[in-house]
């Protein structure tokens, strides 16, 4: 009996640590890394995933060696994450970057890459293969 309810609290408490650490990046590998930031932008709400997403690869663009990375990103959660590409945003418009000189602010930057998005989903052509079904 005292077997089963040591085993029974290990499996509730790695339960519960696994659970916490859902909205974190797992910065052990690139693997990891890519597994978590898709399954971690599948659950937010459309208008913070593009934050999400611009600032992942704000980062990664930021940082290049592959080790300093993971470091820098581990265990992030996506509001973590954010405020670091906002951090990024206003450092490259201060150094004159011309990508991000065009936009006043970070939300407007944002607002832009949404309309974007909205705009590819729009305008996604057919699949030949589907074309070719009809006639």
């Amino acid at each position: 009996m005292k077997k089963a309810t040591l085993i029974l609290v290990f499996l509730v408490s790695a339960l519960l640590t696994g659970c916490n650490k859902s909205q974190q990046i797992n910065g052990s590998s690139l693997k990891t890394v890519s597994r978590s930031v898709s399954t971690i932008k599948e659950k937010l709400p459309l208008d913070q995933r593009i934050e999400f997403e611009v600032s992942y690869w704000t980062l990664r663009d930021e940082i290049r060696n592959n080790k300093d990375f993971l470091n820098e990103i581990d265990g992030k959660t996506p509001e973590q994450l954010i405020e670091k590409g906002k951090e990024l945003f206003l450092k490259r418009k201060a150094g004159g970057d011309k990508e991000y000189s065009k936009y006043d602010t970070w939300d407007q930057m944002i607002a832009q890459y949404s309309q974007e998005r909205l705009d590819q989903n729009r305008k996604k052509t057919p699949d030949s293969r589907e074309l070719a079904k009809q006639h």
